[in-house]
C-alpha cells in the first residue's frame, strides 16, 4: 500500500511541533496507541530531524513524516532521518522535484489557482490546503476544487473535531492535518495520556461518517 493510500485510510495526520527530540517517541507512541500511527513532525524547531530519526528507529509501526519543509536542504535532512513523506506550507518546485527524484511522497501547500496549476504541471495528485480555515475553509476549498477535479486536498490549520466531518466528507479531501492532537508541553503531567485520548476520540469520530 502506498503512502497516499495510507494517509487516505487514516484520514487524519497529526501535526506535531517538538522542542525536544526526547519527546518524540512518547508522543508518537501515544498517537499509535490511540489509533493514529502517523505523524507530521514539523521543521519549526531544531529538534525535528532527530525527532524523526528516533521515531523511525524506535517505533517501526509509526509512519514518521516531515512538515514545514521549505528548502531542499531540509528535505534532505528529513529523508536522512528516515522521513517517509514531506509536507510543505507552500509549493516549491525545487522541493517537489527533489522529493519526486527520491521517490518520496510530497504534499505542498496550495491555496490559489496558480499554485494548483503548478501542482498539476508537476504531476502531483494530492496537495495540502493551508492554512485551511484562515483561507476561507470549505467554501474556498470547494471553489478551488471545481477547476481541478483530479486533485485531492489535505486541509490543515483550523481543522478541529467540530468541523472534521465537514472536511472529510468532501469527495476531494483525502485527509486532514490534525493540529489539535498535540498541544502544550508533552512532559506536563497527564500530557501523553491526553494525546492518546484525543487520538482515540478522533478515530472514533471519523468512524461515524
Amino acid at each position: 500500500m502506498d503512502m497516499y493510500q495510507t494517509v487516505a485510510n487514516l484520514g487524519i495526520v497529526p501535526v506535531i511541533k517538538l522542542d525536544r527530540a526526547e519527546d518524540a517517541v512518547p508522543v508518537c507512541g501515544a498517537l499509535e496507541r490511540g489509533g493514529l500511527p502517523i505523524a507530521e513532525i514539523t521543521f519549526r524547531t531544531d529538534a525535528a530531524a532527530e525527532s524523526i530519526a528516533r521515531v523511525s528507529r524506535e517505533l517501526p509501526g509509526v509512519v514518521a513524516g516531515a512538515g514545514t519543509v521549505v528548502t531542499v536542504d531540509q528535505a534532505k535532512a528529513a529523508l536522512e532521518a528516515g522521513a517517509k513523506f514531506i509536507v510543505s506550507p507552500g509549493i516549491s518546485e525545487k522541493v517537489v522535484v527533489f522529493c519526486q527524484e527520491q521517490g518520496v511522497p510530497v504534499f505542498p501547500g496550495c491555496v490559489t489557482p496558480s499554485e494548483l496549476m503548478l501542482a498539476v504541471e508537476l504531476g502531483l495528485s494530492v496537495v495540502k490546503f493551508f492554512p485551511a480555515e484562515a483561507m476561507g475553509g470549505i467554501k474556498t476549498l470547494k471553489a478551488l476544487s471545481a477547476p481541478f477535479p483530479k486533485l485531492k486536498f489535505m486541509p490543515t490549520g483550523g481543522v478541529t473535531p467540530a468541523n472534521l466531518k465537514d472536511y472529510l466528507t468532501l469527495p476531494f479531501v483525502t485527509a486532514c492535518g490534525g493540529t489539535w492532537l498535540v498541544k502544550g508541553d508533552p512532559q506536563a503531567e497527564g500530557a501523553v495520556e491526553k494525546i492518546e485520548t484525543l487520538a482515540r476520540e478522533a478515530v472514533a469520530l471519523k468512524a461515524t461518517f
